[in-house]
């Protein structure tokens, strides 16, 4: 009999939701399949006038700012995963692939009781209600990926049913923007993990091989 013990078992991307005040997990989403493909895309926060629309400002002031960040670049990613029951026999019956839609979809939904806890204080001639506050949402992508995000997009096509029309394959279009310290207060879980996922792009990039100005044809002509 072939053994393959030393094959290493392959690293699930998922969702992890936090608790941001202890920083306990409640609840973890370990994708079926890791996404073929990712779609990342980064926006600089440029200063001055022209903000980082291209656009051509003018002055002094505008000039001085050219080469100035206003914060940490906004970063989004896309991809798409697949949910397939016939992969998992076990939850291809009572529901289908429901629960795991479901558990997608709660993720830009608030609870019953978090409505009703609204629907309450308006009852009770609250004038200010604040709104509902969501876990802190992390993505990971291997550990050198770990990142608070925002859901931006979530579509969903399911393409196959059980003959109680459960739904037991399904793709969804996800996307999610990272939360970065511009966007969460200081000394929040999710701030600090941004950091933490900042630092990790530093030890990366340092890592890297360095170029020449010989490669570049620049020797002479810089420095």
């Amino acid at each position: 009999m072939t053994r393959y013990a030393d094959i290493p078992k392959p690293i699930r991307s998922g969702i992890v939701l936090m608790d941001p005040e202890r920083g306990t997990p409640q609840r973890i989403i370990v994708l079926q399949f890791n996404p073929d493909t990712l779609e990342r895309s980064l926006a600089p926060q440029t200063a001055g006038a022209g903000g980082d629309s291209g656009g051509g400002g003018s002055g002094n002031g505008d000039r001085n700012e050219a080469l100035r960040l206003k914060g940490p670049a906004q970063e989004t990613w896309k991809f798409t995963a697949e949910i397939d029951a016939t992969d998992q026999l076990e939850i291809a019956a009572p529901d289908g692939i429901h629960p795991q839609l479901a558990t997608l979809e709660m993720l830009v939904q608030p609870s019953t009781a978090q409505l009703r806890e609204a629907s309450r204080l308006a009852k009770n001639g609250t004038i200010e209600i604040s709104p509902i506050e969501m876990p802190l949402t992390l993505f990971t992508w291997g550990s050198k990926r770990v990142m608070p995000v925002r859901l931006t997009e979530l579509s969903i096509n399911e393409s196959a049913f059980d003959v109680n029309l459960n739904p037991i394959r399904a793709s969804l279009s996800i996307g999610l923007r990272v939360l970065s310290v511009s966007d969460l207060p200081a000394g929040h879980l999710g701030a600090d993990l941004y950091m933490a996922h900042l630092a990790q792009k530093e030890r990366l990039a340092s890592a890297a091989r360095r170029g020449s100005l010989g490669a570049l044809g620049l020797n002479g002509v810089l420095g």
